[in-house]
């Protein structure tokens, strides 16, 4: 009885325990919410308005905007490239824009504007139509299990998968919903707060007046002002302006990290290419911006300028439109005739370049690109800096100059013997006329006759070489850095420094052979211009280094920046290009005139081997240097080919006035017909002197 009594007692107490400890900690979860409640209450009545304040309170951020790109004016100051001012339909991105809302403005946008000139690709129509969420939920059913479990791929990857699926399903769009999927394509693109363009060409009347009525019901959209770049002189000026990006292509890939750290948005328009690259920096000018104020929501509230910018600074060019045009025309007029003669078959182009002797300044720069197989040709102007060729016989005023600067001939004693040399074991190196119409020559008499023994014989008397007609020639391992120091100091194998991105600095040939010997029949043809290549503009700045005096002058082709007035009739000039000298040759003046007096014999002289006698009757007076080099026709798509067609370069420096030069010009006409060499090259320098003197009375 004890022992029940006992086990009794003990579940009683057990029972009794319970309701205790669960009253104790009921008493603490009271406690606890009675100081939460507490807590909320003083935070209400302490902090309220200023938790409602942050809750409605605004965001304010600074977003920049495009402003027009600088003009660039002729010479005359006659616009080569300006602005046109387009219409434009913007959208400006929220900070917390979604997928469907930018699906709704997109349908709605396109109820009101077209997009002729675009068409959506198949994945910018799928993307569109998986917006739709009805859409989305249709098209993931329809996906096998594999394909959309999420454990196991990405959302990337999934959303890859509903695309594909839309693909397969071939889905009819209508003509609203392409443009509506171009819209929502260009819109999903676009950064927080950036405001781009959804269309800026080709807006009608019609469209700017139903958006703008409208506007209210599309977020974000609104109307603007677009740039684009106009050519009031023709466009063929744009193989020297160059080009500018689009907003689609934005930032050039290969120079994107550097313009993002000069503060460029990705879709921004940069200058890509010659004038426009070069500059871009004056001609980028200073973008606007305006304070964006958002809610707390994402929208956007208010958008107030506060810099209207500054449009990009105008560059005054040195060429003159009207003879840029002529001698543009010329080029391809005399080009034409030689192609139509089956002399140019070959030939992969043709150019010609004027500049002012005097100052650097280019005045003309004109070239022409063409297919050999498909006879197709284009503008290709910079060709001129970028186009390198075996020049010929044109050099031999470097040639003649560095013999009297270096004393191995002098103004007074300067005649050499005129016999063909003969090396060991090779073909006999001679001049164009035959063997034994001189005995000898004095240096402006082989200008006249373009004699390449005169030349060699000047080669190997400068480096002290060593010759025994058909036995023997020896030379010293500098005889090839003696003369292109020489050739280097007229401009002759170095870039110009033309304010011009691409230029090249020609094409230096081999100087040793594989045993490690010297060359010396390729240098006695490199002194007198049949080895290395040089490019147009380097023959124009050595001829003008040769009609100035001696100053090697850097060219140009920018004249001065400035600032275009806002109604767009004044130049404000802020900076001018002064000539800069690159190098004096130290000729005496009688050296010098040994050299101009062949360069005039060879347009006015009488003998009968001179080369440019058809030049005699131009007014003004011209004196030059024609030239023909040996080349072959290279088939890039046989590049093994066995003897290939043997080819000339014809090419032709000049200046004029004679005796006062204002114009110096070169023209190259690369693989021409050696029996049709015709003379082309005179007929393009004969035009250019007329054509600038009849302009520059």
């Amino acid at each position: 009885m004890d022992y029940f009594r006992k086990n009794s007692g003990t579940g009683s107490n057990k029972q009794a325990a319970t309701p205790i400890r669960m009253r104790i900690i009921l008493g603490i979860i009271f406690v606890l919410f009675a100081l939460l409640i507490g807590q909320l209450a003083y935070l209400q009545l302490a902090y309220g308005s200023r938790f409602k304040s942050e809750v409605a309170r605004n965001d304010s951020k600074v977003v920049s905007s495009q402003v027009p790109r600088g003009v660039m004016y002729d010479a005359k100051g006659r616009v080569l490239v300006g602005n046109k001012a387009n219409n434009a339909i913007t959208y400006t991105k929220g900070a917390s824009t979604s997928t469907s809302q930018i699906y709704k403005i997109s349908n709605a946008l396109s109820n009101y504007i077209t997009l002729n000139d675009e068409k959506p690709t198949e994945e910018q129509l799928a993307e569109y139509y998986l917006a739709d969420q009805a859409n989305s939920t249709r098209i993931e059913a329809q996906l096998p299990a594999a394909q959309k479990n999420s454990d196991v791929l990405t959302s990337a990857e999934i959303n890859q998968n509903m695309i594909a699926q839309v693909k397969r399903d071939k889905i009819k769009f209508t003509a609203k919903q392409k443009v509506a999927a171009l819209i929502f394509n260009k819109i999903s693109g676009a950064y927080t707060l950036s405001t781009i363009y959804i269309k800026n060409r080709d807006l009608s009347d019609h469209e700017l007046a139903q958006v703008g009525e409208h506007l209210s019901e599309l977020p974000g959209v609104g109307i603007g002002t677009d740039w684009e770049r106009s050519y009031p002189n023709g466009a063929s000026i744009k193989s020297i302006i160059g080009s500018v990006s689009t907003e689609k292509s934005g930032l050039p890939s290969e120079d994107l990290q550097s313009y993002l750290m000069q503060g460029y948005s990705r879709n921004d328009r940069v200058g890509t290419s010659y004038l426009e690259k070069e500059y871009e920096s004056l001609l980028k000018g200073t973008k606007s911006t305006s304070q964006v104020l958002t809610k707390s929501d994402g929208k956007i509230q208010q958008t107030k300028t506060v810099y209207k910018g500054q449009a990009g600074a105008s560059l005054v060019l040195t060429i003159d439109a009207k003879y840029q045009k002529q001698v543009q025309s010329t080029l391809k007029r005399v080009y034409s005739s030689a192609i139509g003669a089956g002399a140019a078959r070959y030939s992969n182009g043709a150019y010609a370049i004027a500049m002012n002797p005097k100052t650097g300044a280019l005045l003309a720069v004109a070239g022409i690109n063409r297919n050999p197989k498909t006879n197709k040709t284009y503008d290709n102007a910079l060709g001129v800096i970028n186009q390198s060729f075996v020049m010929g016989s044109v050099v031999k005023g470097a040639t003649v100059s560095g013999g009297l600067i270096n004393k191995v001939i002098t103004p007074t004693n300067n005649t050499l013997p005129d016999t063909a040399i003969y090396l060991p074991g090779s073909p006999v190196k001679k001049s164009v006329y035959p063997i034994g119409t001189f005995g000898s020559l004095d240096a402006p008499t082989a200008l006249e006759v373009s004699s390449n023994i005169y030349m060699m014989h000047l080669a190997m008397k400068w480096v002290h070489a060593s010759y025994v007609p058909k036995r023997y020639i020896a030379m010293p391992d500098n005889s090839f850095q003696i003369l292109r120091n020489n050739f280097n100091m007229f401009g002759l194998g170095q870039r110009t420094g033309v304010d011009l991105p691409g230029e090249v600095s020609g094409i230096e040939g081999r100087t040793f052979n594989s045993q490690g010997h010297i060359l010396s029949g390729s240098l006695l043809d490199l002194a007198y211009g049949n080895y290395d290549a040089y490019t147009p503009i380097q023959l124009v700045q050595y001829v003008s280094t040769i009609a100035n005096g001696g100053y090697r002058l850097q060219p140009y082709i920018v004249q001065s920046v400035g600032r275009t007035s806002n109604n767009g009739k004044k130049i404000y000039i802020n900076y001018t290009k002064k000539p800069n000298i690159q190098q004096r040759i130290p000729w005496t003046h009688d050296e010098l005139n040994v050299v101009r007096q062949g360069f005039w014999r060879v347009v006015h002289g009488t003998n009968g081997w001179g080369t440019a006698h058809k030049l005699k009757g131009v007014k003004p007076s011209i004196s030059g240097k024609t030239g023909t080099a040996q080349t072959f026709y290279y088939d890039p798509d046989h590049p093994n080919r066995k003897n290939p067609p043997e080819l000339i370069n014809a090419t032709f420096v000049g200046y004029a006035p004679s005796n006062n030069a204002k114009l110096a010009v070169a023209v190259v006409f690369p693989g021409l017909d050696p029996d049709m060499e015709g003379s082309y090259t005179l007929q393009v320098a004969k035009a250019m002197v007329q054509d600038y003197f009849k302009l520059h009375k």
